[in-house]
């Protein structure tokens, strides 16, 4: 991938989309990002501020990946030479409570932007985000873990909507020679994520002195990556993976939910009393594991943050980010965006 590259980023306000921007900009892996979100409930353009004054290497459009003409006009006015997809609904109980919005989003949205870049001058790669609940659910007891080849067998609307979605791209490549790649990652960590998810949740509980809601048993399993580790593999398959390929992407990093939420209430000096077991979610996925093995192999990608050390980085963020945190919960970061580019 060249240099003088322009790549347009979906999802760029969100958790991962945002890590890898700042990334992509800092690391020169590009000459300039078009970030294109909708800055819905999690979407925070203040996770971009130090490149909003930066307009020869960053823009920013506020729009919906679902509407073919807001989607047009960023290809014709910016004229990317790659796309990076990240942008979905992505939290399996607001799924659970509607699923509308995961169809609209993961699935129209991944056409929308298939279509727009197949007609696009020199059809750009297309790199699709995605996730490994598409491939179902292990047993605790099995070494067995997901791969490239494993038969899909989503067990939450969620998962289902970026199923939907992997399939549309594998159908723009065999049928249309589209020049895509999908990846299929574990579940990320580390700063600057929205907390609905397990670890910046009880992250925010613990320094707030209240108690850590854990579904069932505690016993459901998770590979975790950290955000960082997951962006240069995205970077990697870019720009050095096969068009049509998917490529499956973890640190290989078996956690329990139970584990993961002690180890936090220990860096935050609370103890297990600081733990509550709720009800479980319906239909929960008890393990989730990846086989990074293709990645490493054919793109010479490793992870290189250790758990330990990841973890104890992002509480310490979180601790630094008082305001950032409080922000996200009353709201008040949505109106960043109207402070820099006037209400709409």
């Amino acid at each position: 991938m060249s240099a003088s590259t322009t790549w347009l980023v979906t999802g760029a306000a969100g958790f991962i989309g945002s890590n890898f921007v700042r990334l992509a900009l800092s690391e020169r892996w590009c000459s300039r990002v078009v970030a294109l979100d909708a800055l819905t409930y999690a979407g925070n353009l203040e996770n971009l501020a130090q490149w909003t004054g930066e307009p020869d290497r960053f823009a920013f459009v506020r729009g919906d990946v679902a509407d073919p003409n807001t989607v047009d006009r960023v290809f014709a006015g910016h004229k990317p030479s790659a796309v990076i997809h990240f942008a979905a609904e992505s939290h399996v109980d607001r799924s659970i409570e509607d699923p509308a919005p995961f169809i609209h989003t993961n699935v129209t949205g991944t056409q929308v932007l298939l279509g727009a870049a197949r007609a696009a001058p020199g059809s750009p790669r297309m790199l699709h985000v995605s996730t490994d609940e598409v491939y179902g659910s292990l047993a605790l007891d099995s070494t067995e873990r997901f791969h490239e080849d494993r038969p899909y067998d989503p067990r939450s609307p969620y998962a289902a909507s970026k199923a939907a979605a992997d399939f549309l791209v594998r159908a723009a490549f065999h049928t249309h020679g589209q020049d895509v790649i999908i990846t299929n990652c574990s579940n990320n960590y580390g700063p600057y994520q929205f907390p609905e998810k397990l670890i910046p949740l009880a992250i925010m509980n613990l320094l707030r002195g209240e108690r850590v809601p854990v579904y069932g048993d505690g016993l459901n399993v998770r590979d975790w990556i950290h955000v960082e580790d997951h962006c240069r593999a995205v970077r990697a398959c870019l720009e050095h993976g096969r068009s049509g390929e998917t490529y499956c992407i973890g640190a290989e990093n078996e956690q329990a939910n139970i584990a993961v939420v002690r180890a936090l209430a220990e860096l935050t000096g609370r103890g297990e009393s600081a733990i509550r077991y709720v009800r479980d979610r319906p239909g929960h996925d008890r393990r989730y594991a990846i086989d990074p093995a293709k990645a490493r192999h054919e793109l010479g990608w490793e992870p290189c943050i250790p758990w330990k050390e990841g973890l104890a980085d992002t509480v310490r963020w979180y601790r630094e980010n008082t305001s950032w945190l409080e922000n996200v919960r009353t709201g008040e970061f949505l109106n960043f965006y109207d402070r820099l580019y006037g209400a709409q």
